[in-house]
């Protein structure tokens, strides 16, 4: 069953794992699909018993790997799809998956130049997918990677993303509560968050921003009143204003 004239291929969940209080990361079995590229992301399909259906996109986190699907859901307060992928999802669920998907919103691997990630939230996801491609490659690229989140429990891959590794700086924002000891108080994202040696306007960086409808204009908004170039601003968002 795995691919149809629709692009639509057979997805198994293999496994589930809580990552925050609202977010999950799931990895699916997709026989036939591509590997995909850091940035791009699947439209998932579930199908009830009553044959109803609902589908939704959602960005890879990680990439490089065919026939696999990594995701990490947050939840949405009454949403249709997320609190079942979150709450209720098991191995051996089926559902459908289709793409990679996107060629825009994509990093490669080739590329020498810097690269500066701005994230909102769970807009942390294809972003992580990106370092992680970094990492498990030979690039040298530079990476400034800012991540804002509310507090210390809704930041997704910490841990991880923290990972000491030459080449890549982290900067965390944390808007309403921070942690113990933290050098700064809580903030919204501002331009002296997203600057650094290497990743000026005039050092070309290639400029990724994701997150809610709100965040990424804003976090765009103050990109280009530092200089960035609107071309090089490529930004992915989701939801609603915030």
């Amino acid at each position: 069953m795995s691919g149809s004239a629709a692009g639509w291929h057979v997805a198994t969940v293999v496994a589930a794992r809580p990552l925050t209080p609202t977010a999950r990361g799931l990895t699916l079995a997709v026989p036939g699909l591509p590997a995909p590229l850091p940035g791009q992301h699947v439209d998932l399909r579930l199908t009830a018993p009553d044959g109803y259906t609902a589908t939704r996109s959602y960005s890879l986190a990680a990439s490089g790997q065919a026939e696999r699907v990594d995701l990490v859901v947050d939840r949405v307060p009454g949403g249709e799809v997320s609190p079942y992928l979150v709450e209720e999802a098991r191995p051996g669920d089926v559902m459908e998956v289709r793409g990679p998907l996107g060629g825009f919103f994509v990093w490669h691997e080739d590329d020498p130049g810097p690269v500066l990630l701005v994230a909102g939230g769970s807009g942390v996801v294809p972003l992580l997918a990106m370092l992680r491609a970094r990492r498990a490659s030979s690039s040298v690229a530079p990476f400034l990677v800012v991540v804002s989140v509310r507090t210390p429990d809704d930041a997704i891959a910490r841990a991880e993303i923290d990972e000491p590794t030459v080449g890549v700086e982290v900067r965390w924002v944390f808007t309403r509560r921070t942690p113990p000891d933290w050098p700064a108080g809580p903030h919204r994202l501002a331009a002296d968050d997203l600057v650094a040696p290497g990743f000026a306007p005039e050092d070309h960086p290639a400029v990724f921003v994701c997150g809610p409808t709100g965040f990424v204009e804003h976090a765009a908004g103050l990109l280009t009143t530092i200089g960035h170039a609107p071309g090089r601003v490529r930004t992915e968002r989701f939801g609603g204003t915030s």
